[in-house]
C-alpha cells in the first residue's frame, strides 16, 4: 500500500471520527442527548460549541482525504 493511500485513509477514519464525536457533543450540549444523565456535558452550550467546531474539523478532514 502506498503512502497516499495510507494517509487518506487515516484522514478519511479521523474525520469520521471527529464528525461522530462532535455531534455527540453537539447533542449532550444542547441536552437532546442526555446520556449519561450524571455528565457534566449535559445542557452546557460550551460543549455543543466545540462539538460543533469538532464536526468542522472532521467534515474539512473527510474532505481533504477525498481530494488526494
Amino acid at each position: 500500500m502506498s503512502g497516499r493511500k495510507i494517509l487518506r485513509a487515516v484522514l478519511l477514519m479521523a474525520g469520521i471520527l471527529c464528525s461522530l464525536l462532535g455531534l455527540l457533543w453537539i447533542g449532550q450540549g444542547t441536552g437532546y442527548f442526555p446520556y449519561p444523565s450524571y455528565s457534566f456535558m449535559v445542557s452546557d452550550m460550551a460543549w455543543a460549541y466545540r462539538g460543533a467546531a469538532l464536526a468542522v474539523v472532521g467534515i474539512i478532514l473527510i474532505f481533504v482525504s477525498r481530494r488526494l
